[in-house]
């Protein structure tokens, strides 16, 4: 006798909508020290460059709320056993921030510590990360390194810029709340050339080369930039996506056409938006200043328009 399927729980059902109604576009306003370590700069140009609105699952989304409530516990493990941990910076009364390329570029740290049982009168930063049993299992043998380069830059980076020498790393396993501790040492040289590269990416108008050229690549299939990158799709439309922005120096960005703009004002672009080039997928082949457009001829042979209010077939 077949049996029916479970019914679906409209609590459950809810509950995740509910995440999804209110999760944010992930548009941050600068690249953060967690992505610097990605191997394709492409993507980190991408996202920097707002190309690509995220969109999770509440399931997704509730997972990574676990990983910040989390730290809360972390932090009463520490100072239960005597370690003193400011997860706020005392003069500022706010989390911890840290900034280069007049703060097109930085972090939020989760804290530093002092009175770690291995070097107890070192401050660290306190970087603090849940995993999977899988990953969790790599973690322990392989160390961080290895198995996580992506976080191991990320703290490099926060040392550099707050100028600590250490940091302790602390997980923990979702699936078993095994806990896994290990100490990093700087590494200044490997730490500016992290700083160097996010300066590469944050002032360039030029979209990066692919690290990986084949579509179906498992990196490339995880990313969320795949449809922009590899099935010529198009980019979200805002102002860090329009040829008129640029991101300046001093940490600012500005319009050709309507001078600096706030971090609102970037979301919301205007009319006169043209895209970046590499992020239209066609070849230019014209431009028109006086008429405010770029034409494209796509891979069909098809002309694009690119001009007020979006583009059209030419």
């Amino acid at each position: 006798m077949a049996k029916l399927p479970l019914p679906q729980s409209l609590t459950v059902e809810s509950i995740y909508k509910a995440y999804e109604a209110d999760a944010s576009d992930g548009f941050r306003p600068h690249l953060g020290a967690s992505l610097i370590g990605k191997n394709c700069e492409r993507a980190l140009w991408f996202d920097f460059h707002w190309v690509t609105r995220s969109h999770h699952s509440g399931r997704l989304l509730r997972l990574f709320e676990t990983g910040h409530l989390e730290e809360n516990r972390f932090v009463a493990n520490l100072r239960r056993i005597g370690v003193t941990v400011l997860d706020v910076n005392p003069e500022t009364g706010r989390q911890w921030q840290v900034e280069a390329h007049g703060g097109h570029f930085g972090g939020s740290l989760d804290g530093v510590v002092l009175g770690v049982p291995e070097a107890p009168q070192t401050w660290h930063v306190v970087e603090f990360k849940t995993h999977s049993a899988k990953s969790f299992k790599e973690l322990q043998s392989k160390g961080v390194f290895e198995a996580k380069p992506q976080h191991y830059a990320q703290m490099q980076v926060y040392m550099r810029l707050t100028g600590l020498t250490r940091t302790l790393y602390l997980a923990v396993s979702k699936d078993t709340d095994t806990l896994y501790g290990e100490r990093i040492s700087i590494d200044k040289n490997y730490a500016d050339r992290l700083i160097d590269k996010a300066g590469r990416i944050i002032f360039s108008d030029r979209a990066p080369v692919r690290v990986y050229e084949d579509p179906s690549w498992w990196v490339c299939r995880m990313c969320d930039h795949h449809p922009i990158c590899h099935e010529r799709g198009f980019a979200e439309t805002n102002c860090r996506t329009c040829l008129h922005v640029t991101a300046e120096q001093n940490g600012q960005w500005s319009c050709v056409l309507f001078g600096p703009l706030d971090f609102s004002q970037q979301k919301s672009g205007c009319k006169q938006h043209l895209f970046l080039p590499d992020l239209v997928p066609g070849k230019q082949i014209d431009a028109d200043p006086q008429k405010g457009t770029v034409t494209y001829r796509f891979p069909d042979g098809k002309l694009w328009c690119n001009g007020a209010d979006g583009g059209a077939p030419c």
